[in-house]
C-alpha cells in the first residue's frame, strides 16, 4: 500500500519507472481478472492495455485514496462491462477459450491443467455477467462486497445473492463435468 502511493506520487511527477513498476506490479492480476469476465484473451488484452493507458493519461492529476489494486480492478471490471455492452450491440457472444499454461510444467500437468482451466472459462462464461463479476471481483480482485454493489450500483445484499448463486452455478457448472 505504501509502495503504491510512493508509485503514485512518482507518477504523478513523470516517473517511467514508477509507472513501469505499477505495470509490472498489476498485468498479469488485471488480465487474469479481464479474462474472466471478457472470456478472450484478445479482449482481456486490449482492455488492461486500456486501463493503463488511462491510467497514465491522468497519472498528473490521480489521486489515490484507497487501493491502487481496488481501483484497476473497478476500472478493468468498468471497462470489461462497456466491451460486453459493445458486442451486444454487435450481437458478438464472449467465446470462451482457454489459458495458456504455464512454459515449465510437463506436458501431462500442462494437458490437465489447461482442460481444468477451460472447464472453469467455460463454467464461467455460463453465469449472467452480474453474477461472474461479483465472484471474480471478490475472490480475483480481492474487493470487499460493499465495493463490489457499489460498482454495480446495486444494494450490498443484491451484491451477496450474486456471489452465492455465482458460486452455486459454477459448483453445479462443474460438479456437472466432473460426473460425466
Amino acid at each position: 500500500m505504501w509502495e503504491d502511493k510512493l508509485l503514485v506520487l512518482k507518477c504523478r511527477h513523470g516517473s517511467r519507472e514508477a509507472m513501469g513498476r505499477i505495470y509490472l506490479n498489476y498485468k498479469d492480476y488485471l488480465l487474469t481478472l479481464a479474462r474472466g469476465l471478457l472470456g478472450e484473451r484478445a479482449a482481456a488484452e486490449d482492455v488492461v492495455h486500456d486501463v493503463f493507458v488511462r491510467f497514465a493519461e491522468s497519472a498528473a492529476t490521480f489521486r489515490l485514496t484507497g487501493s491502487l489494486k481496488g481501483y484497476l480492478a473497478t476500472c478493468t471490471a468498468n471497462l470489461a462491462r462497456d466491451q460486453i455492452r459493445t458486442r451486444a450491440r454487435r450481437a458478438e457472444g464472449p467465446t470462451p477459450a482457454g489459458w495458456n499454461a504455464k512454459d515449465g510444467d510437463r506436458p501431462d500437468t500442462q494437458a490437465v491443467a489447461t482442460e481444468q482451466r477451460v472447464q472453469l472459462q467455460q463454467a464461467l462464461a455460463q453465469l449472467p455477467y452480474e453474477q461472474r463479476e461479483a465472484v471474480l471481483l471478490h475472490l480475483k480482485a480481492d474487493m470487499k462486497f460493499k465495493d463490489i454493489a457499489r460498482l454495480q450500483r446495486v444494494s450490498l445484499s443484491t451484491t451477496h445473492g450474486r456471489y452465492r448463486y455465482g458460486l452455486d452455478k459454477l459448483r453445479s457448472l462443474l460438479d456437472s463435468e466432473v460426473h460425466q
